[in-house]
């Protein structure tokens, strides 16, 4: 056993692959440890919340301890943070509009954009070609820029229960500071959230879990029946067999996804959970394996050891399971590999569809990708909501691609060094 492990694990390609592949898998298995939080829990009202950390603002401003901090440019960047590219442009063409000279105007110089700005922006000048959705948007930019120059802070009040009137609390300074640590209330989010204000990390690594279980329960089905119809085709033969190959071929004439994409949609969304799909994926993509299996047992149901078994009078079932399938297991088992990655590729190309899993119970990498498309985070740039999901999807598959490569390097006599 362990001069197999150590013939398994020398390539370096089946190293990389199994090193991948398992960094996903403990991810999967530790990560809930950590974060309790339910992956379909709502946690924003608003949608496509960018990665950071979200601070609650109401512990900062009533937080005791608040520290004084003089930084460089720490001005320049609160005003810089307010003017966005497009609303630096959408100044200059007003300015221009406005007979400005447009190499007097500088959008990188924020200080004396704004101070331009105040100088000529009329909100009832009247310009060629500006609607009324135009004006009311450079009059909200205005209200934004009001109050950034200049040192005064804000202030803080509160309605007094007796008198009914706003009463200053206390007034924040803009070189005021809190500590993070000393916050209660904040949130981590790497990769922000979906379009439904959910944790995209936790429902990554949660969809990365029930994609896998997926793989696993496909892949298994897959290959339990391609190895049963390619053992029993390719050492009985006869009538068998031709009735074995008739079925593959009828299976291989109609294309996998179509069948799949049939099959799912005759289901219907209620009764279509993850083990349901992972079984139909399996169900379909068995074609291939029960071929090659039973080409590989052709070649061996002529050998010497397995004519002697049958001499010794030994049954079918313990001719397969012991004189054949242990010369063919290495090869069984990349094929699992190989229809893991696959049905998992062919869920979230069902779940794209709209046809996957159903969404009130577990997350799949696929309705992630179903959920970005439809809320069309790619046209508004969200990367976050389907980027990692593409590579979450890219990795699985090309971890196990490398496995098997390097599984191929070790048990093929042609590829061995």
């Amino acid at each position: 056993m362990k001069i197999l492990l150590r013939q398994i694990f020398r390539p370096g390609k089946f190293l990389v692959g199994f090193v991948i592949f398992m960094t996903i898998v403990l991810t999967v298995l530790i990560y809930p440890l950590f974060v309790k939080t339910p992956p379909l829990q709502t946690l924003s009202r608003g949608t496509f919340l960018p990665p950071g950390i979200y601070v609650n603002v109401y512990d900062s401003m009533n937080l005791a301890n608040r520290y004084t901090l003089v930084l460089e440019d720490a001005e320049a960047r609160r005003i810089a943070s307010k003017l966005s590219e497009k609303d630096r442009l959408a100044m200059r063409d007003w300015l221009v509009a406005m007979n400005i000279p447009e190499d007097e105007i500088d959008i990188e110089d924020t200080a004396s954009l704004i101070e331009l700005w105040k100088t000529h922006f009329n909100p009832s000048a009247r310009i060629p070609g500006m609607t009324n959705a135009d004006r009311n948007y450079y009059i909200r930019l205005t209200n934004s820029l009001k109050g950034l120059s200049g040192s005064q802070g804000s202030t803080v009040a509160a309605v007094n229960e007796d008198t009914g009137e706003l009463e200053e609390q206390h007034v924040i300074s803009q070189t005021d500071y809190v500590n993070v640590s000393e916050v209660p209330n904040k949130r981590l989010l790497l990769l922000g959230t979906d379009n439904f204000g959910r944790d995209v990390l936790t429902e990554l690594v949660s969809a990365t879990g029930v994609s896998l279980v997926i793989g696993f329960v496909a892949g298994l089905v897959a290959t339990t029946i391609g190895l049963i119809f390619g053992l029993v085709s390719g050492y009985i033969g006869g009538l068998v067999d031709e009735v074995i190959v008739f079925i593959t071929n009828l299976f291989t004439v109609i294309p996998a996804f179509v069948l799949l994409i049939l099959i799912s949609f005759s289901i219907g969304q209620e009764r279509r959970g993850a083990f349901t799909i992972a079984v139909v994926i399996g169900l379909t993509s068995w074609v291939w394996t029960a071929r090659a299996v039973r080409a590989q047992v052709i070649s061996l149901r002529n050998r010497d050891h397995v004519n002697l078994s049958k001499l010794s009078g030994h049954s079918i079932f313990h001719i397969l399971l012991t004189d054949i399938l242990p010369y063919i297991a290495s090869y069984v088992v990349m094929a699992l590999i190989l229809q893991m990655s696959s049905a998992i590729l062919a869920e979230a190309g069902l779940s794209i569809l709209g046809l996957g899993p159903r969404t009130t119970e577990v997350p799949t990498l696929g309705l992630m990708m179903n959920w970005g498309m439809i809320y069309q985070a790619h046209i508004l740039g969200k990367w976050w909501a389907y980027f990692p999901v593409i590579l979450v999807i890219a990795l699985i598959s090309f971890s196990m691609n490398l496995m098997n490569t390097g599984l191929d390097q070790v048990f093929n006599p042609a590829l061995r060094d």
